[in-house]
Protein backbone atom coordinates (compact mmCIF):
# COMPACT_ATOMS: atom_id res chain seq x y z
CA UNK A 1 0.00 0.00 0.00
CA UNK A 2 1.08 3.59 -0.60
CA UNK A 3 0.44 6.83 1.16
CA UNK A 4 -3.01 8.36 1.05
CA UNK A 5 -3.39 11.03 -1.58
CA UNK A 6 -5.10 13.22 0.98
CA UNK A 7 -2.77 12.74 3.95
CA UNK A 8 -2.75 16.18 5.65
CA UNK A 9 0.58 17.84 6.21
CA UNK A 10 -0.63 19.94 9.12
CA UNK A 11 -2.25 19.33 12.48
CA UNK A 12 -5.67 20.70 13.26
CA UNK A 13 -3.98 23.02 15.77
CA UNK A 14 -2.44 24.75 12.76
CA UNK A 15 -5.82 25.62 11.32
CA UNK A 16 -6.92 29.14 12.12
CA UNK A 17 -10.59 30.03 12.45
CA UNK A 18 -12.49 30.07 9.15
CA UNK A 19 -13.25 33.39 7.54
CA UNK A 20 -15.27 34.40 4.49
CA UNK A 21 -13.70 36.13 1.54
CA UNK A 22 -15.25 38.76 -0.71
CA UNK A 23 -16.83 36.12 -2.93
CA UNK A 24 -18.73 34.55 -0.06
CA UNK A 25 -16.49 31.47 -0.05
CA UNK A 26 -15.11 30.07 3.21
CA UNK A 27 -11.34 30.39 3.52
CA UNK A 28 -8.89 28.75 5.89
CA UNK A 29 -5.79 30.58 6.98
CA UNK A 30 -3.24 27.87 7.43
CA UNK A 31 0.29 27.06 6.41
CA UNK A 32 -0.91 24.95 3.47
CA UNK A 33 -4.14 23.85 1.88
CA UNK A 34 -7.66 25.17 2.37
CA UNK A 35 -9.54 27.63 0.18
CA UNK A 36 -6.50 29.83 -0.40
CA UNK A 37 -4.66 27.16 -2.37
CA UNK A 38 -7.83 25.74 -3.95
CA UNK A 39 -8.64 29.16 -5.42
CA UNK A 40 -5.29 29.09 -7.25
CA UNK A 41 -6.32 25.74 -8.71
CA UNK A 42 -9.79 26.95 -9.67
CA UNK A 43 -8.21 29.82 -11.61
CA UNK A 44 -5.89 27.32 -13.29
CA UNK A 45 -8.92 25.34 -14.39
CA UNK A 46 -10.67 28.47 -15.68
CA UNK A 47 -7.68 29.15 -17.96
CA UNK A 48 -7.30 25.52 -19.00
CA UNK A 49 -10.99 25.10 -19.83
CA UNK A 50 -10.89 28.34 -21.81
CA UNK A 51 -8.03 26.81 -23.81
CA UNK A 52 -9.77 23.44 -24.22
CA UNK A 53 -13.16 24.76 -25.31
CA UNK A 54 -11.57 27.43 -27.43
CA UNK A 55 -9.77 24.72 -29.38
CA UNK A 56 -12.56 22.13 -29.48
CA UNK A 57 -16.03 23.71 -29.42
CA UNK A 58 -15.99 24.79 -33.07
CA UNK A 59 -14.19 21.75 -34.46
CA UNK A 60 -17.16 20.53 -36.47
CA UNK A 61 -17.18 23.83 -38.38
CA UNK A 62 -13.45 23.61 -39.12
CA UNK A 63 -13.74 20.00 -40.27
CA UNK A 64 -16.66 20.65 -42.61
CA UNK A 65 -15.67 24.08 -43.98
CA UNK A 66 -11.86 23.72 -44.12
CA UNK A 67 -11.08 19.99 -44.21
CA UNK A 68 -14.01 19.28 -46.56
CA UNK A 69 -15.60 16.55 -44.43
CA UNK A 70 -19.29 15.65 -44.52
CA UNK A 71 -21.48 16.41 -41.51
CA UNK A 72 -21.59 12.73 -40.49
CA UNK A 73 -17.82 12.22 -40.87
CA UNK A 74 -17.06 15.43 -39.00
CA UNK A 75 -19.45 14.50 -36.17
CA UNK A 76 -17.81 11.07 -35.87
CA UNK A 77 -14.32 12.63 -35.83
CA UNK A 78 -15.33 15.13 -33.14
CA UNK A 79 -16.86 12.33 -31.07
CA UNK A 80 -13.77 10.14 -31.56
CA UNK A 81 -11.43 12.91 -30.48
CA UNK A 82 -13.64 13.80 -27.50
CA UNK A 83 -13.74 10.13 -26.55
CA UNK A 84 -9.95 9.77 -26.66
CA UNK A 85 -9.52 13.05 -24.75
CA UNK A 86 -11.86 11.74 -22.04
CA UNK A 87 -10.27 8.27 -21.81
CA UNK A 88 -6.62 9.37 -21.73
CA UNK A 89 -7.08 10.70 -18.15
CA UNK A 90 -7.13 7.04 -17.08
CA UNK A 91 -3.49 6.83 -18.21
CA UNK A 92 -2.64 10.17 -16.62
CA UNK A 93 -4.25 9.13 -13.34
CA UNK A 94 -2.31 5.85 -13.31
CA UNK A 95 0.99 7.67 -13.81
CA UNK A 96 0.15 10.23 -11.12
CA UNK A 97 -1.08 7.73 -8.51
CA UNK A 98 1.66 5.20 -9.13
CA UNK A 99 4.82 7.08 -9.99
CA UNK A 100 5.01 10.88 -10.29
CA UNK A 101 2.39 12.23 -7.93
CA UNK A 102 -0.20 14.78 -8.96
CA UNK A 103 1.96 17.92 -8.82
CA UNK A 104 4.70 16.66 -11.18
CA UNK A 105 2.15 15.08 -13.52
CA UNK A 106 0.32 18.41 -13.83
CA UNK A 107 3.54 20.25 -14.72
CA UNK A 108 4.67 17.72 -17.36
CA UNK A 109 1.24 17.26 -18.94
CA UNK A 110 0.70 21.03 -19.08
CA UNK A 111 3.87 21.43 -21.13
CA UNK A 112 2.68 18.74 -23.57
CA UNK A 113 -0.75 20.39 -23.67
CA UNK A 114 0.82 23.76 -24.49
CA UNK A 115 2.97 22.23 -27.25
CA UNK A 116 -0.11 20.70 -28.86
CA UNK A 117 -1.93 24.04 -28.85
CA UNK A 118 1.09 25.82 -30.37
CA UNK A 119 1.24 23.23 -33.18
CA UNK A 120 -2.52 23.55 -33.67
CA UNK A 121 -2.04 27.30 -34.10
CA UNK A 122 0.73 26.72 -36.64
CA UNK A 123 -1.57 24.40 -38.61
CA UNK A 124 -3.78 27.39 -39.37
CA UNK A 125 -1.14 30.03 -40.24
CA UNK A 126 1.57 29.10 -42.84
CA UNK A 127 0.19 28.44 -46.36
CA UNK A 128 1.96 25.06 -46.42
CA UNK A 129 -0.01 23.92 -43.34
CA UNK A 130 -3.21 25.96 -43.61
CA UNK A 131 -6.01 24.48 -45.75
CA UNK A 132 -8.06 26.87 -47.87
CA UNK A 133 -11.74 27.22 -47.05
CA UNK A 134 -13.77 24.57 -48.84
CA UNK A 135 -17.10 26.25 -48.22
CA UNK A 136 -17.41 27.87 -51.64
CA UNK A 137 -15.89 24.88 -53.46
CA UNK A 138 -18.43 22.54 -51.84
CA UNK A 139 -21.25 24.52 -53.40
CA UNK A 140 -19.65 23.93 -56.82
CA UNK A 141 -19.24 20.24 -56.11
CA UNK A 142 -15.43 20.05 -56.23
CA UNK A 143 -13.83 17.04 -54.56
CA UNK A 144 -11.16 18.46 -52.26
CA UNK A 145 -9.11 21.52 -51.42
CA UNK A 146 -6.83 20.17 -48.68
CA UNK A 147 -3.77 17.91 -48.77
CA UNK A 148 -3.31 14.73 -46.74
CA UNK A 149 -0.24 16.30 -45.07
CA UNK A 150 -2.31 19.25 -43.85
CA UNK A 151 -4.96 16.89 -42.48
CA UNK A 152 -2.32 14.73 -40.79
CA UNK A 153 -0.54 17.68 -39.17
CA UNK A 154 -3.83 19.08 -37.89
CA UNK A 155 -4.95 15.80 -36.31
CA UNK A 156 -1.48 15.15 -34.85
CA UNK A 157 -1.62 18.54 -33.13
CA UNK A 158 -5.21 17.95 -32.00
CA UNK A 159 -4.46 14.56 -30.46
CA UNK A 160 -1.34 15.94 -28.78
CA UNK A 161 -3.69 18.39 -27.05
CA UNK A 162 -5.81 15.42 -25.96
CA UNK A 163 -2.71 13.62 -24.63
CA UNK A 164 -1.62 16.61 -22.55
CA UNK A 165 -5.15 17.15 -21.29
CA UNK A 166 -5.23 13.48 -20.27
CA UNK A 167 -2.58 14.08 -17.62
CA UNK A 168 -3.73 17.54 -16.61
CA UNK A 169 -7.48 17.13 -16.14
CA UNK A 170 -7.79 14.30 -13.55
CA UNK A 171 -4.86 15.47 -11.47
CA UNK A 172 -5.83 19.14 -11.17
CA UNK A 173 -9.32 18.31 -9.96
CA UNK A 174 -8.14 15.74 -7.41
CA UNK A 175 -5.28 18.05 -6.39
CA UNK A 176 -7.78 20.81 -5.66
CA UNK A 177 -9.94 18.54 -3.50
CA UNK A 178 -6.79 17.36 -1.69
CA UNK A 179 -6.39 20.84 -0.24
CA UNK A 180 -9.15 20.11 2.30
CA UNK A 181 -8.59 17.95 5.38
CA UNK A 182 -11.28 15.25 5.37
CA UNK A 183 -10.66 14.61 9.08
CA UNK A 184 -11.98 18.10 9.83
CA UNK A 185 -15.81 18.40 9.78
CA UNK A 186 -15.87 21.98 8.50
CA UNK A 187 -13.31 21.32 5.78
CA UNK A 188 -15.29 18.25 4.72
CA UNK A 189 -18.30 20.51 4.06
CA UNK A 190 -16.12 22.98 2.18
CA UNK A 191 -14.72 20.18 0.06
CA UNK A 192 -18.26 19.40 -1.14
CA UNK A 193 -18.74 23.11 -1.86
CA UNK A 194 -15.41 23.17 -3.70
CA UNK A 195 -16.76 20.81 -6.37
CA UNK A 196 -19.63 23.25 -7.07
CA UNK A 197 -17.36 26.29 -7.40
CA UNK A 198 -14.84 24.23 -9.31
CA UNK A 199 -17.44 23.39 -11.94
CA UNK A 200 -18.60 26.98 -12.05
CA UNK A 201 -14.99 27.95 -12.84
CA UNK A 202 -14.93 25.28 -15.55
CA UNK A 203 -18.05 26.75 -17.10
CA UNK A 204 -16.81 30.30 -16.71
CA UNK A 205 -13.78 29.41 -18.82
CA UNK A 206 -15.98 27.62 -21.33
CA UNK A 207 -18.44 30.51 -21.51
CA UNK A 208 -15.66 32.99 -22.21
CA UNK A 209 -14.20 30.68 -24.86
CA UNK A 210 -17.40 30.08 -26.82
CA UNK A 211 -18.38 33.77 -26.55
CA UNK A 212 -15.04 35.21 -27.67
CA UNK A 213 -12.98 32.58 -29.46
CA UNK A 214 -15.85 31.27 -31.61
CA UNK A 215 -16.42 34.78 -32.98
CA UNK A 216 -12.70 35.19 -33.74
CA UNK A 217 -12.52 31.79 -35.48
CA UNK A 218 -15.58 32.44 -37.64
CA UNK A 219 -15.03 36.11 -38.51
CA UNK A 220 -11.31 36.92 -38.07
CA UNK A 221 -9.22 33.78 -38.55
CA UNK A 222 -8.37 30.36 -37.18
CA UNK A 223 -4.71 31.22 -36.56
CA UNK A 224 -5.70 33.73 -33.90
CA UNK A 225 -8.63 31.53 -32.93
CA UNK A 226 -6.24 28.70 -31.98
CA UNK A 227 -3.49 31.03 -30.74
CA UNK A 228 -5.56 32.59 -27.96
CA UNK A 229 -6.25 29.15 -26.34
CA UNK A 230 -2.48 28.50 -26.45
CA UNK A 231 -1.86 31.75 -24.55
CA UNK A 232 -4.56 30.79 -22.02
CA UNK A 233 -2.85 27.45 -21.40
CA UNK A 234 0.47 29.21 -20.80
CA UNK A 235 -1.29 31.42 -18.24
CA UNK A 236 -2.77 28.33 -16.54
CA UNK A 237 0.68 26.79 -16.15
CA UNK A 238 2.12 30.04 -14.79
CA UNK A 239 -0.67 30.47 -12.21
CA UNK A 240 -0.26 26.88 -11.04
CA UNK A 241 3.47 27.32 -10.47
CA UNK A 242 2.94 30.61 -8.62
CA UNK A 243 0.74 28.87 -6.04
CA UNK A 244 3.39 26.25 -5.21
CA UNK A 245 4.12 27.43 -1.67
CA UNK A 246 0.49 27.35 -0.58
CA UNK A 247 -0.32 23.80 -1.70
CA UNK A 248 -0.86 20.81 0.55
CA UNK A 249 1.16 18.08 -1.12
CA UNK A 250 0.70 14.38 -0.49
CA UNK A 251 3.71 12.25 0.40
CA UNK A 252 4.35 9.61 -2.25
CA UNK A 253 4.46 6.09 -0.89
CA UNK A 254 6.43 3.12 -2.14
CA UNK A 255 4.98 1.22 -5.07
CA UNK A 256 1.67 1.49 -6.83
CA UNK A 257 -1.71 1.57 -5.07
CA UNK A 258 -2.92 -0.82 -7.74
CA UNK A 259 -0.63 -3.44 -6.22
CA UNK A 260 -2.67 -3.51 -3.02
CA UNK A 261 -5.86 -4.04 -5.02
CA UNK A 262 -4.26 -6.83 -7.05
CA UNK A 263 -3.09 -8.55 -3.85
CA UNK A 264 -6.69 -8.86 -2.70
CA UNK A 265 -7.88 -10.62 -5.86
CA UNK A 266 -4.84 -12.91 -6.01
CA UNK A 267 -5.08 -13.85 -2.34
CA UNK A 268 -8.86 -14.36 -2.44
CA UNK A 269 -8.50 -16.64 -5.48
CA UNK A 270 -5.74 -18.61 -3.76
CA UNK A 271 -8.02 -19.14 -0.76
CA UNK A 272 -11.16 -19.73 -2.81
CA UNK A 273 -11.86 -23.03 -1.09
CA UNK A 274 -11.67 -21.52 2.40
CA UNK A 275 -14.43 -20.27 4.67
CA UNK A 276 -16.26 -17.02 4.01
CA UNK A 277 -16.77 -14.58 6.86
CA UNK A 278 -19.82 -15.67 8.82
CA UNK A 279 -19.60 -19.37 7.94
CA UNK A 280 -17.66 -20.37 11.02
CA UNK A 281 -17.47 -18.99 14.53
CA UNK A 282 -13.67 -19.23 14.53
CA UNK A 283 -13.23 -17.13 11.40
CA UNK A 284 -11.64 -13.74 12.10
CA UNK A 285 -10.50 -11.04 9.73
CA UNK A 286 -7.09 -9.43 9.84
CA UNK A 287 -8.09 -6.03 11.22
CA UNK A 288 -4.74 -4.28 11.54
CA UNK A 289 -4.85 -0.64 10.47
CA UNK A 290 -2.45 0.35 7.74
CA UNK A 291 -0.44 3.28 9.09
CA UNK A 292 -0.46 4.99 5.73
CA UNK A 293 -4.19 4.80 4.99
CA UNK A 294 -7.42 5.47 6.79
CA UNK A 295 -9.16 2.28 7.90
CA UNK A 296 -12.38 1.07 6.32
CA UNK A 297 -15.09 -0.95 8.06
CA UNK A 298 -15.98 -4.40 6.64
CA UNK A 299 -19.11 -4.60 4.46
CA UNK A 300 -21.30 -7.51 3.45
CA UNK A 301 -21.03 -7.07 -0.33
CA UNK A 302 -18.64 -9.27 -2.33
CA UNK A 303 -17.94 -11.35 0.77
CA UNK A 304 -15.92 -13.83 -1.28
CA UNK A 305 -13.11 -11.22 -1.23
CA UNK A 306 -13.09 -11.37 2.58
CA UNK A 307 -11.17 -14.63 2.21
CA UNK A 308 -8.10 -12.51 1.42
CA UNK A 309 -8.20 -11.21 5.03
CA UNK A 310 -8.91 -14.57 6.70
CA UNK A 311 -5.74 -16.33 7.91
CA UNK A 312 -5.46 -20.00 6.99
CA UNK A 313 -3.47 -22.61 8.89
CA UNK A 314 -0.28 -21.85 6.99
CA UNK A 315 -0.58 -18.13 7.73
CA UNK A 316 -1.07 -18.82 11.44
CA UNK A 317 1.78 -21.33 11.63
CA UNK A 318 4.27 -19.07 9.86
CA UNK A 319 2.97 -15.76 11.27
CA UNK A 320 2.93 -14.61 7.64
CA UNK A 321 2.85 -10.88 6.90
CA UNK A 322 3.24 -11.38 3.16
CA UNK A 323 0.43 -9.30 1.61
CA UNK A 324 0.27 -11.69 -1.34
CA UNK A 325 -0.91 -14.26 1.22
CA UNK A 326 -2.84 -12.22 3.77
CA UNK A 327 -4.46 -8.78 3.33
CA UNK A 328 -6.00 -6.28 5.72
CA UNK A 329 -9.68 -5.38 5.88
CA UNK A 330 -8.88 -1.96 4.44
CA UNK A 331 -7.22 -3.54 1.41
CA UNK A 332 -10.23 -5.80 0.87
CA UNK A 333 -12.70 -2.93 1.22
CA UNK A 334 -10.73 -0.81 -1.26
CA UNK A 335 -11.06 -3.61 -3.81
CA UNK A 336 -14.79 -3.77 -3.08
CA UNK A 337 -15.06 -0.02 -3.64
CA UNK A 338 -13.84 -0.42 -7.20
CA UNK A 339 -16.28 -3.26 -7.88
CA UNK A 340 -19.20 -1.26 -6.49
CA UNK A 341 -18.35 1.74 -8.66
CA UNK A 342 -18.32 -0.11 -11.99
CA UNK A 343 -22.12 -0.68 -12.29
CA UNK A 344 -22.80 2.98 -11.44
CA UNK A 345 -20.22 3.95 -14.07
CA UNK A 346 -21.99 1.89 -16.72
CA UNK A 347 -25.48 3.17 -15.89
CA UNK A 348 -24.36 6.79 -16.49
CA UNK A 349 -23.35 6.16 -20.11
CA UNK A 350 -26.81 7.16 -21.39
CA UNK A 351 -26.28 10.63 -19.97
CA UNK A 352 -22.86 10.80 -21.64
CA UNK A 353 -24.37 10.05 -25.07
CA UNK A 354 -26.68 13.04 -24.68
CA UNK A 355 -23.74 15.13 -23.44
CA UNK A 356 -21.96 14.57 -26.78
CA UNK A 357 -24.67 16.28 -28.83
CA UNK A 358 -24.18 19.90 -27.77
CA UNK A 359 -20.90 20.34 -29.66
CA UNK A 360 -21.98 18.46 -32.80
CA UNK A 361 -25.58 18.39 -34.02
CA UNK A 362 -26.76 21.24 -31.80
CA UNK A 363 -24.15 23.44 -33.48
CA UNK A 364 -25.09 22.34 -37.01
CA UNK A 365 -28.75 22.81 -36.10
CA UNK A 366 -28.12 26.39 -34.95
CA UNK A 367 -26.10 27.18 -38.08
CA UNK A 368 -29.24 26.88 -40.24
CA UNK A 369 -31.27 29.36 -38.13
CA UNK A 370 -31.54 33.14 -37.91
CA UNK A 371 -28.68 34.14 -35.59
CA UNK A 372 -28.69 37.89 -36.20
CA UNK A 373 -28.70 40.35 -33.31
CA UNK A 374 -29.73 43.62 -34.83
CA UNK A 375 -29.11 44.22 -38.51
CA UNK A 376 -25.44 43.26 -38.82
CA UNK A 377 -24.08 41.08 -35.98
CA UNK A 378 -24.49 37.33 -36.44
CA UNK A 379 -23.95 35.05 -33.45
CA UNK A 380 -21.54 32.17 -34.29
CA UNK A 381 -23.40 28.83 -34.15
CA UNK A 382 -20.83 27.29 -31.80
CA UNK A 383 -21.21 30.28 -29.45
CA UNK A 384 -24.72 29.09 -28.64
CA UNK A 385 -23.05 26.61 -26.30
CA UNK A 386 -22.42 29.58 -24.05
CA UNK A 387 -26.01 29.23 -22.86
CA UNK A 388 -25.02 25.92 -21.25
CA UNK A 389 -22.28 27.65 -19.29
CA UNK A 390 -24.57 30.57 -18.53
CA UNK A 391 -27.19 28.21 -17.11
CA UNK A 392 -24.57 26.52 -14.95
CA UNK A 393 -23.21 29.81 -13.62
CA UNK A 394 -26.73 30.88 -12.66
CA UNK A 395 -27.66 27.58 -11.00
CA UNK A 396 -24.44 26.82 -9.06
CA UNK A 397 -24.66 29.78 -6.62
CA UNK A 398 -28.34 29.02 -5.99
CA UNK A 399 -27.58 25.34 -5.46
CA UNK A 400 -24.57 25.87 -3.20
CA UNK A 401 -25.73 28.85 -1.13
CA UNK A 402 -29.49 28.23 -0.89
CA UNK A 403 -30.52 24.69 -1.83
CA UNK A 404 -27.75 22.81 0.01
CA UNK A 405 -28.12 24.66 3.37
CA UNK A 406 -31.88 24.07 3.34
CA UNK A 407 -31.50 20.41 2.34
CA UNK A 408 -28.74 19.98 4.95
CA UNK A 409 -31.16 20.97 7.72
CA UNK A 410 -33.68 18.40 6.49
CA UNK A 411 -31.38 15.46 5.74
CA UNK A 412 -28.42 16.21 8.08
CA UNK A 413 -26.11 15.34 5.16
CA UNK A 414 -23.06 17.64 4.69
CA UNK A 415 -23.90 17.93 0.97
CA UNK A 416 -27.66 18.31 1.44
CA UNK A 417 -28.65 15.35 -0.71
CA UNK A 418 -26.68 12.21 -1.45
CA UNK A 419 -24.31 12.16 -4.39
CA UNK A 420 -26.33 9.49 -6.20
CA UNK A 421 -29.56 11.46 -5.74
CA UNK A 422 -27.86 14.48 -7.27
CA UNK A 423 -26.67 12.44 -10.26
CA UNK A 424 -30.14 10.98 -10.82
CA UNK A 425 -31.86 14.38 -10.81
CA UNK A 426 -29.47 15.59 -13.50
CA UNK A 427 -30.17 12.54 -15.65
CA UNK A 428 -33.90 13.32 -15.59
CA UNK A 429 -33.23 16.95 -16.59
CA UNK A 430 -31.00 15.77 -19.48
CA UNK A 431 -33.88 13.69 -20.86
CA UNK A 432 -36.08 16.79 -20.71
CA UNK A 433 -33.45 18.76 -22.64
CA UNK A 434 -33.41 16.13 -25.38
CA UNK A 435 -37.22 16.20 -25.61
CA UNK A 436 -37.07 20.00 -26.00
CA UNK A 437 -34.41 19.62 -28.71
CA UNK A 438 -36.63 17.19 -30.63
CA UNK A 439 -39.64 19.52 -30.43
CA UNK A 440 -37.63 22.54 -31.59
CA UNK A 441 -36.11 20.62 -34.50
CA UNK A 442 -39.58 19.45 -35.58
CA UNK A 443 -40.67 23.09 -35.55
CA UNK A 444 -37.61 24.13 -37.59
CA UNK A 445 -38.29 21.49 -40.25
CA UNK A 446 -41.93 22.56 -40.43
CA UNK A 447 -40.93 26.20 -41.03
CA UNK A 448 -38.37 25.15 -43.66
CA UNK A 449 -41.09 23.20 -45.47
CA UNK A 450 -43.58 26.08 -45.31
CA UNK A 451 -41.03 28.44 -46.91
CA UNK A 452 -39.94 25.98 -49.59
CA UNK A 453 -36.40 25.61 -48.27
CA UNK A 454 -36.16 21.81 -48.11
CA UNK A 455 -33.86 21.60 -51.15
CA UNK A 456 -31.62 24.54 -50.25
CA UNK A 457 -28.97 23.39 -47.72
CA UNK A 458 -27.45 26.87 -47.42
CA UNK A 459 -30.66 28.82 -46.86
CA UNK A 460 -31.30 30.46 -43.51
CA UNK A 461 -34.52 29.15 -42.00
CA UNK A 462 -36.58 32.15 -40.77
CA UNK A 463 -36.64 30.91 -37.20
CA UNK A 464 -34.79 32.68 -34.37
CA UNK A 465 -31.91 30.90 -32.62
CA UNK A 466 -33.66 31.83 -29.36
CA UNK A 467 -35.78 28.71 -29.81
CA UNK A 468 -32.62 26.70 -28.99
CA UNK A 469 -31.94 28.49 -25.71
CA UNK A 470 -34.21 26.29 -23.50
CA UNK A 471 -32.52 23.04 -24.54
CA UNK A 472 -29.09 24.60 -23.86
CA UNK A 473 -30.21 25.92 -20.45
CA UNK A 474 -31.63 22.53 -19.44
CA UNK A 475 -28.32 21.02 -20.53
CA UNK A 476 -26.61 23.38 -18.07
CA UNK A 477 -29.02 22.47 -15.27
CA UNK A 478 -28.37 18.79 -15.87
CA UNK A 479 -24.62 19.40 -15.69
CA UNK A 480 -24.90 21.11 -12.28
CA UNK A 481 -26.48 17.97 -10.88
CA UNK A 482 -25.00 15.05 -12.82
CA UNK A 483 -21.54 16.25 -13.84
CA UNK A 484 -20.67 17.82 -10.48
CA UNK A 485 -22.26 14.86 -8.70
CA UNK A 486 -20.13 12.43 -10.70
CA UNK A 487 -16.97 14.39 -9.90
CA UNK A 488 -17.65 14.36 -6.17
CA UNK A 489 -18.89 10.76 -6.19
CA UNK A 490 -15.87 9.24 -7.92
CA UNK A 491 -13.44 11.33 -5.87
CA UNK A 492 -15.12 10.52 -2.55
CA UNK A 493 -15.79 6.82 -3.12
CA UNK A 494 -12.38 5.85 -4.48
CA UNK A 495 -9.63 4.45 -2.24
CA UNK A 496 -7.47 7.29 -0.88
CA UNK A 497 -4.47 6.36 -3.00
CA UNK A 498 -6.51 6.32 -6.22
CA UNK A 499 -8.20 9.71 -6.12
CA UNK A 500 -6.74 10.76 -9.49
CA UNK A 501 -8.22 7.59 -10.97
CA UNK A 502 -11.57 8.64 -9.53
CA UNK A 503 -11.50 11.87 -11.53
CA UNK A 504 -10.39 9.91 -14.60
CA UNK A 505 -13.28 7.44 -14.23
CA UNK A 506 -15.81 10.25 -14.27
CA UNK A 507 -14.16 11.66 -17.39
CA UNK A 508 -14.07 8.22 -19.00
CA UNK A 509 -17.88 8.12 -18.81
CA UNK A 510 -17.94 11.11 -21.13
CA UNK A 511 -15.29 9.50 -23.35
CA UNK A 512 -17.09 6.19 -23.73
CA UNK A 513 -20.33 8.12 -24.21
CA UNK A 514 -18.73 9.93 -27.17
CA UNK A 515 -17.78 6.60 -28.76
CA UNK A 516 -21.27 5.26 -28.09
CA UNK A 517 -22.70 8.37 -29.73
CA UNK A 518 -20.61 7.65 -32.82
CA UNK A 519 -21.78 4.03 -32.77
CA UNK A 520 -25.44 5.09 -32.51
CA UNK A 521 -24.93 7.57 -35.36
CA UNK A 522 -23.41 4.81 -37.52
CA UNK A 523 -26.26 2.40 -36.81
CA UNK A 524 -28.95 5.03 -37.38
CA UNK A 525 -27.24 6.15 -40.59
CA UNK A 526 -27.17 2.57 -41.86
CA UNK A 527 -30.78 1.80 -40.91
CA UNK A 528 -32.24 5.10 -42.12
CA UNK A 529 -30.64 4.78 -45.58
CA UNK A 530 -31.79 1.20 -46.08
CA UNK A 531 -33.76 0.80 -49.31
CA UNK A 532 -32.70 4.24 -50.50
CA UNK A 533 -34.28 6.18 -47.64
CA UNK A 534 -33.22 9.70 -46.60
CA UNK A 535 -30.51 9.76 -43.96
CA UNK A 536 -31.44 11.26 -40.59
CA UNK A 537 -28.07 13.06 -40.79
CA UNK A 538 -28.13 14.33 -44.37
CA UNK A 539 -25.72 17.20 -45.07
CA UNK A 540 -28.82 19.18 -45.98
CA UNK A 541 -30.32 19.39 -42.48
CA UNK A 542 -33.63 20.51 -43.99
CA UNK A 543 -33.89 17.01 -45.45
CA UNK A 544 -32.52 15.28 -42.36
CA UNK A 545 -34.42 14.11 -39.28
CA UNK A 546 -32.43 15.14 -36.24
CA UNK A 547 -35.74 15.28 -34.38
CA UNK A 548 -36.12 11.50 -34.74
CA UNK A 549 -32.56 11.07 -33.49
CA UNK A 550 -33.21 13.27 -30.44
CA UNK A 551 -36.35 11.28 -29.57
CA UNK A 552 -34.31 8.07 -29.83
CA UNK A 553 -31.68 9.45 -27.45
CA UNK A 554 -34.36 10.56 -24.99
CA UNK A 555 -35.75 7.01 -24.86
CA UNK A 556 -32.28 5.42 -24.54
CA UNK A 557 -31.33 7.81 -21.76
CA UNK A 558 -34.61 7.03 -19.98
CA UNK A 559 -33.75 3.33 -20.05
CA UNK A 560 -30.29 4.02 -18.61
CA UNK A 561 -31.87 6.17 -15.88
CA UNK A 562 -34.12 3.27 -14.80
CA UNK A 563 -31.03 1.06 -14.60
CA UNK A 564 -29.23 3.73 -12.58
CA UNK A 565 -32.09 3.98 -10.06
CA UNK A 566 -32.06 0.22 -9.57
CA UNK A 567 -28.29 0.12 -8.98
CA UNK A 568 -28.15 3.27 -6.86
CA UNK A 569 -30.82 1.92 -4.49
CA UNK A 570 -28.52 -1.00 -3.62
CA UNK A 571 -25.26 0.97 -3.46
CA UNK A 572 -23.30 0.91 -0.18
CA UNK A 573 -21.33 4.10 0.49
CA UNK A 574 -17.78 3.96 1.78
CA UNK A 575 -17.56 3.77 5.55
CA UNK A 576 -14.29 5.06 6.94
CA UNK A 577 -12.56 6.30 10.10
CA UNK A 578 -14.10 3.50 12.12
CA UNK A 579 -12.15 1.50 14.66
CA UNK A 580 -11.90 -2.07 13.43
Amino acid sequence: MRASATTPLMNQDDIVKAVTDVNGLPAIRSRTGGWRSSLYIIWVEVSERFAYYGASSNLITYLTDYLNQSTVTAAKNVNAWSGVASLLPLLGAFVADSYLGRYKTIIISSLIYLLGLVLLTLSAIPPSLRPNSCANDNKLGTETCVSSFQVGFFFFSLYLVAFGQGGHKPCVQAFGADQFDEENTEEKKWQSSFFNWWYMGVCGGGLLAVSLVMYIQDDIGWGLGFGIPAIAMAVALLVFILGRRSYRLAVMGDGSPFTGIAQVFVTAYRKRDGLVRGEGSDVELVCENCPESRSLAPTNQFRCLDKAAIPDELDVASCSKNKWRICTVTQVEEAKLLLRLLPIWGSCLGYAVIFAQSSTFFTKQGKTMDRYLGSSFQVPAAALQSFISLGIMLIVPFYDRIFVPIARKITSKPSGISMLQRIGIGMVISVISMVLAALVESKRLQIAKEHGLLDDPYAMVPMSFCWLIPQYLFFGMADVFTMVGLQEFFYNQMPDGLRSLGAALYLSIIGVGSFLSSAVITIVEMVSTTSGGESWFADNLNRAHLDYFYWLLAVLSGVFFCLFVCLASHYTYKRENLVL
